[in-house]
């Protein structure tokens, strides 16, 4: 079971969904349905993990391995694993021949795999406006960015080199009364990026799926903690109320890292850093006069975090 979560998802057109959040410990599933009153949401089981070595651990089960070939050809099947034509057919023989378990290791080695795949919206990198799909997984968020002259672009950002991030929502006043317009809140994940040695920049995502993007993040850094400190999946015994990670009660409790004042807004976009960089001692910033930025409590410090050094350049 704890290689699994459950996830509230909005049915769309042509066989598409958009995650909407993954579900907490203490919810009732069919209550978080029935409470949204509306048919288009459903709740789906999909695997928790990020690290794609955990697969072996799940396919020595015969219900994980069922439950983890469901979720690779449907993955597959909705275009979120990239493959080609001779892939394609490889994968489709394995799959009439309910060969599961190397139908799964094929698909280990394409791109994309284990991914989770959110809505197009919009960034402001490299250009501000950028119309972007962006994908979770292998420890990266990957953006596939369409710049203003319709060329494509694709990057990776590695979650070890994310200082911090948060997520803000602002409510646009409607026109003419000056009220809050409640059916246009508007969601940004923005996070910040060691880009190279000493050069760290925000970098936003305008998305209703934000919260969800977020969550993920978090739940990758927690994975990483756990391998870092020596833990795994399969050893531990109770599960992390923040994670839906377990930990073994021989190892140490994960604290969360410290948080980290809101930024200036009047700052530039990049700042310098010293040239080592701890992956533990996140420094303050500046508390901001913005009445668009959030406070201190809503910023996530990243406890994985990783300082670029010569060697790396």
């Amino acid at each position: 079971m704890g290689y699994f979560s459950l996830y509230l998802i909005k049915d769309g057109s042509n066989n598409s969904f958009s995650f909407v959040r993954k579900l907490q410990e203490f919810e009732l599933p069919y209550v978080s349905v029935t409470s949204l009153r509306n048919q288009q949401y459903k709740i789906i089981l999909r695997k928790s993990y990020w690290d794609t070595s955990y697969d072996d651990d799940v396919m020595e089960s015969r219900v994980g391995l069922n439950l983890l070939y469901a979720q690779t050809v449907s993955d597959i099947e909705r275009g979120w694993v990239q493959v080609t034509k001779e892939q394609l057919r490889q994968l489709k023989s394995l799959q009439e021949k309910v060969s599961k378990k190397e139908l799964i290791q094929l698909a280990q080695t394409l791109k994309y795999y284990g991914y989770l795949k959110f809505d197009p919206c919009v960034t402001d990198f490299p250009e501000k406006g950028c119309q972007v799909i962006v994908s979770a997984g292998n420890n990266e968020l990957n953006f596939q960015v369409k710049l203003p002259n319709e060329h494509m672009k694709e990057g990776s950002f590695k979650v070890t080199r994310m200082r911090c991030w948060r997520v803000t929502s602002s409510v646009p006043l409607n026109a003419g009364t000056g009220s809050p317009n409640k059916s246009e809140v508007r969601l940004e994940l923005a996070f910040e990026y060691l880009m190279s040695k000493e050069r760290l920049q925000w970098i936003t995502i305008s998305s209703p799926q934000a919260i969800m993007m977020s969550i993920c993040l978090q739940s990758m850094v927690d994975e990483l903690m756990v391998k870092k400190n020596g833990g795994s999946i399969k050893k531990m015994q109770r599960r992390s109320r923040s994670s839906l990670v377990r930990r073994s009660d021989s190892q140490p409790a994960i604290k969360s890292p410290p948080l980290l004042d809101s930024p200036d807004s009047s700052r530039e976009p990049i700042a310098k850093l010293s040239s080592k960089l701890s992956s533990v001692s996140l420094r303050g910033i500046s508390n901001s006069s913005s009445a668009n930025d959030m406070s201190s409590d809503d910023f996530h410090g990243n406890y994985a975090f990783e300082g670029i050094g010569d060697e790396d350049l």
